[in-house]
């Protein structure tokens, strides 16, 4: 049966099939490496779908059927000791439903966690009840939790979302450490999906590295005009409205196929016609200005607490949308900036705090809702 909702834009989780657009070729892409065993890295920006196309596989019918399905996501951890957390819990709720056999059978193989195993006084039912600081060993919990996957009735895939955080945590060696949990496992294989392109690539096609060429790339792009099209006048049409085909085209074009950005506005266009009314450019153009701007004081804050040299360097971005040889004299002098080399210093420091993104040798601004207002407040505004 399929799940219907109120709004079919959807931009928080994955419902069903029905609500989700193309990506027929990267899912039996990604359906094919599961039965045949293969690890996978998903490569793109943040809210570009990666989420959702892991979901979509793992909702398939010969997947649920023939598999158990983790999805992790550990934006969040900044340490072993939490990334184990992440993964133990995720575990033993994905499991609590099957009932008390496999509960026991968790803390029986993951003995480290076993204090974490207690009954609600209310429910009666088991809870996952440790605390990040309760995990003493963390190595020793992480080969436990390998070792369960290793013994379980059927073959398991883990989704581990944003994976280059790993390669930021202050222990040693965690990436050696976790690469020969996965060698060791042989009933379980992975999808490593990330959005920042140069640490994935780095972690995964640097010789130097433990998991290099350890998986095979599956690059996210944005998903194809006509394909969106059809998806959106499907389910305008299907709730008797209409949208013209200019109004599709502009948005698509603006956002260059990011698949949230277009999810969000077109959710907010879905509701804001009545049966039988006409979504125009017009009127989307003042929905998208007020979307903005509905953040701006969360922009106006994000701002604050930038120096004044990285302020001036984002809002030249800004302003150019997509920037490019940021570092020439040429780009320095045509934004007032201070000099090539506190450009750079400014660029590594947006960069990792997430303001701005770049791929190949283009910078734009992470958020591209936030990247407008900067536009229309700093810049040269911005238009559907």
């Amino acid at each position: 049966m399929i799940a219907k909702v109120r709004n079919p834009f959807i931009i928080s989780g994955y419902v069903s099939a029905e609500y989700f657009c193309d990506r027929e070729m990267e899912s039996d892409e990604l359906t094919r490496a599961f039965f045949n065993e293969r690890n996978t890295v998903i490569v793109s920006p943040r809210r570009m779908g990666k989420t959702g196309l892991i979901e979509h596989c793992f909702h398939r019918k010969q997947v649920q059927e023939e598999f158990y399905t983790f999805f992790i996501d550990i934006y969040a951890t900044g340490t072993l000791r939490e990334f184990v957390f992440a993964l133990g819990k995720h575990i033993f709720e994905t499991l609590k439903p099957k009932g008390k056999k496999f509960i026991e059978q968790f803390f029986a193989i993951i003995s480290s966690l076993r204090p974490a195993f207690k009954l609600d006084s209310m429910s009666g039912q088991p809870v996952f009840d440790i605390g990040i600081g309760d995990i003493k060993q963390p190595e020793l919990s992480l080969e436990e939790i390998f070792m369960y996957l290793e013994r379980a009735d059927k073959r398991c895939i883990v989704a581990i979302d944003e994976f280059q955080q790993i390669a930021k945590y202050p222990e040693k060696n965690v990436e050696a450490m976790l690469r020969t949990c996965i060698q060791r496992c042989k009933n379980a294989n992975f999808v490593f999906s990330g959005s920042q392109r140069h640490m994935m690539q780095n972690m995964f096609f640097s010789a130097s590295r433990p998991f290099y060429q350890s998986a095979s790339l599956l690059n996210l792009e944005a998903i194809r005009q006509e394909r969106y099209k059809e998806f959106v006048y499907h389910h305008f049409r299907e709730a008797g409205k209409k949208i013209t085909e200019e109004c599709i085209t502009r948005v698509y074009n603006l956002l260059e196929g990011h698949t949230w950005y277009m999810q969000m506005l077109f959710n907010r266009f879905y509701e804001q016609v009545e049966a039988g009314e006409e979504m125009t450019v017009n009127l989307a153009d003042q929905i998208l200005h007020l979307t903005v701007e509905a953040n701006k004081t969360v922009y106006q804050s994000m701002v604050a607490m930038l120096p004044e040299r990285q302020k001036e360097v984002l809002f030249a971005i800004a302003k150019e949308g997509k920037a490019m040889e940021i570092t020439s004299t040429q780009f320095v002098k045509r934004h007032g900036l201070h000099s090539p080399s506190s450009v750079q210093s400014a660029i590594k420091q947006l960069l990792e705090r997430e303001f701005i993104t770049k791929d190949g040798g283009v910078y734009h601004v992470y958020d591209r809702f936030f990247g407008f207002w900067l536009a229309e407040t700093y810049g040269t505004g911005y238009k559907l």
